[in-house]
């Protein structure tokens, strides 16, 4: 059986992987660039903004919307103040900076691509069918095989950082704005459909207000796997915390890699309360 199945010739999957993505750098170069370019310049005026906040206030305007968040609940507000406070003391707030934009960037575009998806995927079978087997190539595929695309279209720096994590990040908003939409309870629909509503409307006002929970649960796991790309990302050049623990590991630096570490962990942690605490029902 073996000997039959060495005679079978290999399949050129990788060298037409290779022709196609000769193909789009050769002729869509032009296009790579000007995202390169812009994506970087916005990125490095947000970063720039940040970092010109003074980092007391900072801290102060996060604890105060972790505690109006919270409905007025201190625990996640001073956490947030003394995790925030070890970090600036840590010498890591521009780095953090860095990766606030970068987490802000690619979730926001993973949560504008994904919400319509996730509608049309709702609405179509066709398309959940289509749609379904491209989801899972997205979350199995590891997230390195993401760098050399990324690399590939648009070089080394955050740009290529925050492609990776757009596909990386993407699916739990495309998997959970399906979910929420298809559990809407059919009588409801009905209901909006005897009254003459049309589609848009009953989207809108039926549909997705009552999905909202279930949305919101898509765009935390989006966040948060963005966030779960920065040291990945850092490997291609975006700077941030992750390059800090890139570089610690890169050196043997025990300590140096811990605080990083932490540093990533309490950020981490702000983000999952305040995303979960604004989906908690009023």
């Amino acid at each position: 059986m073996s000997k039959i199945l060495d005679r079978i010739p290999s399949l050129p999957v990788a060298d037409s992987v290779e022709s196609v993505m000769d193909w789009l750098t050769g002729n869509l170069s032009s296009l790579f660039s000007f995202i390169q370019s812009g994506g970087k310049n916005a990125m490095n005026l947000i970063t720039d903004m940040l970092v010109a906040i003074p980092p007391v206030v900072f801290i102060l305007v996060i604890a105060l919307i972790a505690f109006i968040a919270t409905k007025k609940k201190l625990g996640l507000a001073i956490f947030s103040i003394v995790g925030l406070l070890f970090i600036y003391n840590q010498g890591l707030w521009e780095q953090l900076m860095n990766t606030i934009t970068l987490v802000i960037f690619s979730s926001i575009i993973a949560i504008i691509i994904g919400i319509p998806v996730g509608i049309l995927m709702s609405k179509s079978a066709v398309a959940e069918n289509v749609i379904k087997p491209i989801l899972d190539f997205m979350q199995t595929m590891p997230g390195f095989v993401y760098l050399i695309p990324a690399v590939a279209f648009f070089g080394i720096g955050v740009v290529p950082g925050v492609f990776a994590s757009v596909i990386f990040a993407l699916p739990p908003t495309v998997r959970f704005t399906n979910l929420g939409i298809r559990q809407v309870p059919k009588e409801l629909v009905e209901a909006a459909d005897s009254y003459g509503s049309t589609g848009w409307q009953k989207l809108f006002k039926v549909e997705l207000p009552l999905a909202k929970s279930t949305i919101m649960a898509g765009i935390n796991q989006t966040v948060l796997l963005s966030l779960s790309m920065v040291v990945i990302a850092s490997m291609i050049g975006a700077p941030g915390l992750g390059r800090e623990v890139l570089s610690a590991l890169q050196r043997a630096q025990v300590g140096n890699g811990f605080v990083a570490g932490l540093s990533l962990v309490i950020f981490a942690i702000i983000v999952d309360r305040l995303t979960q605490s604004f989906n908690k029902k009023k």
